[in-house]
């Protein structure tokens, strides 16, 4: 319960103050292809971070598994040192402590070896928008290639229809899948299971 109310706090607080810093940001153009394409081979991508603007905030925690033929083959989980604090607001959310990231590698350690897991597979990811602004702001460390993105929340609201809303912990509720939430990892098999409910469905 504590977790939900600090996501819930939090996002109020970001679209209070969205209009203000969005006005403020460059404009950036969208370097990946959106798809609601049915695949087979594919990675799930999630990322855990200290706020929601990409370019500003920081990765603390990337999640990657990629899939073959439907099947879980890799993983790549790993904490990030975001050289900053985190607030308690997303340890509350995350669980993530700056004790936990103090000995981690920094972004600039790693970058190329998401990229190399990633191999120019199709990428999902749940609200991808979100998790494709945080990858592509990586651009300065490591060449991005263009991906194509499929969003699990778009393939959602025609897939499932019962539910109020296409959040992650309400389609998992929904699906009852095992879900732990605001974990890189947990949210990305939690996505994978959504996108092959998806897929069979439409």
């Amino acid at each position: 319960m504590e977790k939900r109310n600090a996501r819930e706090i939090l996002e109020q607080k970001m679209k209070e103050t969205r209009s203000q810093w969005r006005s403020k940001q460059p404009t950036r153009s969208k370097k990946y292809k959106s798809s609601t394409a049915k695949v087979e081979n594919y990675v799930v991508l999630d990322f855990e971070t200290t706020g929601l603007r990409a370019g500003s905030d920081k990765i603390i925690q990337i999640g990657a598994v990629k899939y073959m033929n439907h099947e879980r083959k890799e993983t790549m989980y790993v904490m990030v040192n975001p050289q900053c604090s985190i607030s308690n607001t997303i340890t509350r959310i995350t669980g993530i402590t700056n004790r936990d990231v103090e000995s981690a590698p920094v972004i600039e350690e790693i970058a190329h070896e998401l990229i190399a897991f990633i191999s120019g597979l199709p990428i999902i990811a749940h609200n991808a928008p979100f998790d494709m602004g945080f990858l592509y702001a990586l651009e300065d460390i490591t060449p991005i290639p263009e991906y194509t993105v499929i969003d699990t929340v778009r393939l959602a609201r025609r897939a499932i229809t019962q539910t109020p809303n296409h959040k992650l912990t309400t389609l998992t509720a929904f699906l009852k899948l095992e879900h732990n939430a605001h974990d890189a990892l947990g949210d990305c098999l939690a996505t994978a299971a959504i996108y092959q409910y998806c897929y069979d469905k439409l």
